[in-house]
């Protein structure tokens, strides 16, 4: 028994030497099967040295016990204690891996291992291993024999005799070997089918790339022909000729498939030894769905005609590594030219990119804070960005095809397409990364890629990395630190040299060629790369504070124009904002200093013509882009009482009518770039903001914003016309109804505001006078909103009044009664369904809409003659009005399930059940929809329809004035005037044909539900 002072002094020692559990370890060294060593000294320090001293001493115990006899134990005592370099691995492996203890246990002369393993140790390479495993006739042999050859590596690990490249280059070797080996078992176990076919087994991912994890699929694609005497004879019961050919070819592939099968499952299956690893063959033609062996040829047929891009990525890394070598040789050498052309494909950067996002997009909530390999700040984001340069220059540079990660980042950095700076910090950020992660697997021998999420598990990583006292957190601060380096560098990457082949640079540092810059721009998607250089240059060059914060920005920036359908009009607009503001004090610290301000604006300058050509006019308005926008409230709309106050406002500030008018443009102008602007980055996303996923709210608030807008406008131009004319008494009561999609709510862009216009005299005034009055405000106020400036004109259309072109431009409110009671039509009703004052006497504006209710919900209903015309009416109005060569399923107003169908079906419910139904009595369509649906009018299924398809409509229109800065009704014939459409309404690069497809399909049912609900079957 322990004397209590010694059992005092121990447990402190114990605890100063890192054992948490310090009463069970002085167990465990009290035993019988230490007792021969109790008191060395040597020993407790070796423990403490180690990851898990509790671990490491609870395994060497039970290796102890395990020894067959007590010389055995005897030995193994003398030489660990006698021993530094087995002291060191032997106690290193049992404190960093579980699994390996186990492994020891089960084969207690294993040990021995860590003993003879030295100094050409350094880089033992294949055939080492090869002579390790060359034993093993089994696959019971071969596992056993791989954990031998495992443990040695790990111990070489954990001492720090090799780095974590050198680790994973040696555990890619060990996968060679094991392969060989497993090859080999598989060949002896069917000796026909390996007399009968030359197969190649050819490594992908990590172990293609000699960077392989301690626990990780080794992927795989298998490649086989005939065996040479086959093709030669004919093979066996051979017609001969072509047949025979072919015969031979079928009998070969069968014979290699079944080989390679087995090489899987040898690997694969567990047993009481567990397994060695699965071989993943998923990377081969067409996945899963694919045959697992095809002939050279086949390979070379499928990359040249179906691969997509993610697949030529992959090839980054094939590498031959057992079987057949010269039909190894042959499939690299056929396929690799084809690698480094995948450059030139349509879209390539915006492809990786996109499986970069998907990739992240599938990770577990829980888990995305602990991912090492797949997070935010991961190795995979390391590996892509690496993958995505060689790619770019690889087919130039034949330095770069390099399948290793490490070797590739510093080719890069020597041949100037990455900064030093940034090679370096990625080197140290990914070296340490993997470095945890092998260690995080090495502990159980398990496949993870999950920071542990417990205080043990931390701690044990953290003391692998050396470092003590509150190792977890030591570790958790060191990893975020890492992680945070490669999320702000991984994309900047791409950019930065970019930059520098523009910008002075610093001395030894070098520049990326004209040539590689210019690769680098066309694969992002520039049309004119060489102007995208003078942009740089322009915007970078120099050594004063504007260009310093500019190359900051810039990597960034390039990276959000080249997500967009037209990077060219991203950086061109960008150059010319800045030089407008440039000088600014304000501008550039926006930028750097807001995180929305810069994404905001690079998505806002290439998304299309409009909101950069509103922008141009007054670049100030930048400041809305920012998290606070300033005194100008950000992106958020603003209401329409607010609108109208600081219209007014302005214009009483104004000494004449044009500069009211003026004033009020130009709020209208910035207005409208604040909603197209907040439209486009709703609709893109942004990093901090996902894209809406429900579009319905986002044209809402566009046609509002447009909408209120108008009504602040036209009210201000009004109070300009009147003050200028008739100071503050106008001899007649005016008001300005909305019409159309305005009094609705829907303006778009490119709309027209269609109004009527209605007076009435004041008392004692004479009607001629207050005509003419009223008829001087209405052409007055016209002309000054279309007056040719720098703002855009707001044209007012009276279309829709009594007689149409033929009828007075302004009736008093008498003479509309008497109009409607005598001769009002029944589209002239269905025209009232929208009609809602927005500027003027409010009074009136009131009794213009008393007057216009029964017309427009006649308290009977609509009689058949008045549904028949109605209907009339729209099949005239398709017939004719749809442009010539238009196709009818793409228009987006008239064509089949488009606004038209929606809005008249909608409007015919409301014109039948509007006096009944108060809900109905609404201008807004969606709102009319979702009453109808409430009363039981509409089923809710077709309702759904009705309001997809008009919301899809109304985007698409929108869309096309962002894009084309011009109204539209259809889609864009230009190629990237439709990406761009395609990219505002979530479509990728490459998908606007599922955009065309998508919008038929939503417009067929809705014609569907409208031909049902308005023809009546």
């Amino acid at each position: 028994m322990t004397a209590p002072g010694r059992r005092s002094s121990t447990f402190t020692r114990l605890l100063r030497h890192g054992f948490t559990d310090a009463s069970a370890a002085e167990r465990l060294l009290d035993g019988p099967e230490l007792a021969p060593v109790r008191n060395d000294p040597v020993l407790l320090e070796a423990l403490g040295g180690t990851a898990d001293p509790d671990l490491a001493l609870r395994g060497l115990v039970r290796l102890l016990e395990a020894q067959p006899d007590p010389t055995a134990r005897r030995e193994l005592l003398d030489t660990l204690i006698a021993a530094k370099p087995l002291r060191d691995r032997l106690l290193g492996v049992l404190g960093a891996s579980a699994a390996l203890g186990d492994h020891l246990a089960r084969h207690a002369g294993d040990w021995r291992v860590l003993v003879t393993y030295e100094p050409r140790d350094l880089h033992p390479g294949v055939e080492e291993f090869e002579r390790g495993l060359a034993e093993a006739g089994d696959p019971l042999a071969l596992r056993v024999a791989y954990r031998r050859c495992l443990l040695a590596i790990a111990a070489r690990d954990v001492c720090g005799t090799i780095g974590v490249a050198e680790t994973a280059a040696e555990l890619a070797d060990l996968a060679t070997a094991t392969l060989r080996a497993a090859l080999r078992i598989a060949s002896a176990a069917a000796p026909e089918d390996a007399a009968r076919c030359r197969l190649a087994v050819i490594a992908m991912g990590k172990c293609g790339g000699h960077e392989l994890n301690y626990v990780s699929d080794v992927d795989v694609v298998f490649v086989a022909e005939a065996a040479e005497a086959a093709e030669s004879t004919g093979g066996e019961g051979s017609a001969g000729g072509a047949g025979g050919a072919a015969g031979d070819e079928t009998a070969a592939l069968r014979a290699a498939t079944r080989l390679a099968s087995h090489l899987m499952r040898i690997c694969s299956e567990t047993t009481v030894e567990g397994s060695i690893w699965p071989v993943d063959a998923n990377l081969r033609p067409e996945g899963r769905n694919g045959p697992l062996v095809r002939t050279l040829s086949s390979h070379l047929a499928y990359y040249q005609r179906w691969a997509k891009t993610w697949e030529f990525q992959a090839l980054l890394k094939a590498r031959p590594v057992a079987g057949d070598e010269r039909l190894g040789a042959e499939y690299t050498a056929a396929l690799a030219p084809l690698v480094w052309q995948a450059a030139e494909r349509e879209n390539f950067v915006a492809d990786v990119q996109k499986m970069r996002r998907r990739v992240v997009e599938n990770i577990p909530v829980a888990e995305v804070e602990r991912e090492l390999k797949l997070g935010p700040g991961g190795l995979r984001d390391v590996e892509f960005a690496v993958q995505l340069l060689q790619l770019v220059h690889g087919r130039a540079d034949a330095t770069l095809r390099s399948g290793t990660t490490l070797d590739a980042l510093q080719a890069l950095a020597e041949g100037g397409y990455v900064g030093r700076a940034d090679a370096v910090q990625l080197d140290e950020a990914y070296r340490f990364l993997r470095f945890v992660e092998h260690h995080i697997q090495l502990h159980q021998l398990r496949r993870t890629h999950l920071l542990p999420d417990d205080e043990a598990g931390l701690r044990r990583l953290g003391r692998s990395l050396g470092l003590r006292g509150d190792s977890a957190a030591e570790l958790t601060r060191e990893w975020k630190r890492h992680t945070g380096v490669v999320r702000r560098l991984h994309e900047k990457l791409f950019y930065r040299p970019l930059l520098d082949a523009v910008a002075q640079l610093a001395s030894g540092e070098t520049r990326l060629s004209a040539e590689a810059a210019r690769e680098r721009l066309v694969a992002l998607g520039y049309a004119d790369p060489a102007a995208a250089l003078r942009h740089l240059e322009a915007l970078a060059s120099g050594v004063t504070r504007k260009a310093a914060i500019q190359r900051t920005l810039l990597p960034v920036l390039l990276g959000w124009f080249a997500d967009s359908a037209d990077p060219d009009a991203g950086l061109l607009n960008f150059r010319k904002v800045s030089d407008a503001l440039g000088k600014t004090p304000w501008y550039l610290r926006l930028l750097r200093d807001e995180g929305a301000a810069a994404e905001n604006l690079a998505r806002v300058l290439s998304a299309g013509r409009l909101a950069p050509d509103l922008l141009m006019r007054a670049p100030e308005a930048v400041a809305l882009l920012g998290d606070g926008g300033g005194e100008g409230g950000g992106l958020l709309p603003r209401g329409c009482a607010q609108l109208e106050q600081e219209v007014l406002a302005a214009v009483g500030r104004a000494d004449s009518a044009e500069q009211g008018v003026t004033a009020a443009r130009g709020v209208r102008r910035r207005e409208l770039f604040r909603t197209a602007a907040a439209d486009i980055v709703g609709s893109y996303g942004t990093e901090a903001q996902p894209a809406e996923t429900d579009p319905g709210p986002l044209v809402d608030q566009v046609g509002g914003a447009v909408s209120d807008l108008t009504a602040a406008t036209l009210a201000g131009t009004l109070r300009a016309v009147v003050r200028e004319g008739w100071g503050d008494m106008l001899p007649t009561r005016f008001a300005i109804i909305g019409m159309g999609r305005f009094g609705g709510h829907e303006l778009g862009y490119g709309s027209d505001a269609d109004v009527l216009f209605v007076h009435e005299p004041q008392d004692g005034v004479d009607e001629r006078e207050a005509a003419e009055a009223a008829n001087r405000v209405v052409s007055e106020l016209r002309r000054l909103l279309q007056v040719p400036s720098a703002d855009p004109p707001l044209l007012v259309d009276a279309g829709l009044r009594p007689e149409g072109k033929s009828g007075p431009l302004v009736r008093t409110l008498k003479s509309y009664e008497a109009y409607y009671r005598r001769w009002s039509l029944v589209w002239e009703s269905q025209a009232l369904l929208r009609a809602e004052p927005v500027a003027g006497d409010a009074e009136l504006g009131r009794r213009f809409t008393e007057l216009a209710d029964p017309l427009r919900y006649p308290a009977g209903g609509l009689g058949e003659d008045a549904v028949r015309e109605i209907r009339r009416l729209k099949a005239r109005m398709e017939a004719e009005r749809l442009p010539r060569g238009a196709d009818p399923k793409l228009h987006t107003k008239l064509g089949p399930g488009g606004l038209s169908d929606v809005e008249w079906t909608v409007q015919l419910l409301q014109l039948r059940h509007g006096a009944q139904v108060a809900a109905l009595r609404t201008t807004r369509t969606r709102a009319a929809l979702g009453a109808a649906l409430a009363a039981g009018l509409v089923g809710e299924e077709d309702a759904a329809v009705l309001d997809e398809a008009w919301v899809l409509a109304t985007r698409v229109r929108n869309a096309v004035m962002l894009v084309r800065g011009r109204a539209g009704d259809t889609f864009p014939s230009e190629p990237r005037e439709l990406a761009a459409v395609g990219r505002y309404l979530g479509y990728g690069p490459g998908h606007v044909g599922d955009m065309l497809d998508a919008y038929r399909r939503t417009a067929r049912r809705a014609r569907g539900v409208a031909e049902a609900l308005f023809y009546g079957g």
